[in-house]
């Protein structure tokens, strides 16, 4: 199931920590911040339950999503209960899965539009699409995944390693110029082909992308 899970997940842009066991679970999440986390409730020494009864006891705030076989409302109960945000039974559709996740992660500091806007520049983590006005832009799902870390921190200086933290996975200890290269691979994409320099190199500190959080227009 682990395995399944990160495939798809990775597919749909995410960087991915796959943790056995419970108490590795709460370490990992203690120490390193996370934009969500998906817990099964069957693990092999410390339940899903206690886990997220003991991160929220440490002051942990990130959503979670609680996995289970148990389809009882008391478990349900419980686990909304210890402080899950959410909570899918097996067997589960992979789509739903996705969905839930990406309304977690819109949820997780507080609330996000579900279409990403900066200036005239948009995209859809549902849908997976960007446009730069009324022009699609395609990505790869790297360059996709950079762009909607910036999108979500729009005007804010977002170093190398925050980058390598919430883009690629806490097993990656490769060189950061990676960033460098995916920025140089935007930046070929969203600005050079409509003559706008909307991603800012921060000499030292990073990278900005600059321009005004928007709302989407009803078309």
């Amino acid at each position: 199931m682990s395995d399944v899970l990160r495939r798809v997940l990775k597919e749909s842009g995410y960087a991915v920590d796959v943790l056995g066991t419970g108490r590795e679970a709460v370490w990992m999440a203690t120490e390193y911040d996370f934009d969500a986390i998906v817990l099964d409730v069957g693990l092999p020494d410390l339940d899903g339950f206690e886990v997220c009864k003991k991160l929220r006891q440490a002051g942990r705030s990130m959503p979670i999503l609680m996995l289970t076989a148990r389809d009882g409302v008391p478990d349900r109960v419980r686990g909304l209960d210890t402080g899950a945000d959410d909570y899918l039974t097996k067997p589960f559709d992979l789509d739903e899965l996705r969905a839930r996740v990406r309304a977690l992660i819109r949820r997780g500091s507080g609330e996000h539009p579900s279409v990403l806007i900066v200036d005239d520049l948009s995209l859809d983590p549902a849908t997976r699409t960007v446009h730069r006005g009324e022009t699609p832009i395609e990505l790869a799902p790297k360059e996709f995944a950079v762009l909607e870390y910036f999108m979500r921190h729009p005007g804010e200086v977002i170093s190398r390693g925050r980058f390598l933290e919430h883009v690629w996975d806490f097993a990656y200890d490769g060189d950061s110029n990676l960033v460098d290269v995916y920025v140089r691979f935007l930046r070929e994409k969203i600005d050079r082909p409509f003559g706008v320099k909307s991603i800012e190199t921060v000499r030292g500190a990073g990278y900005r992308l600059r321009g005004q959080r928007g709302v989407l227009d009803e078309r």
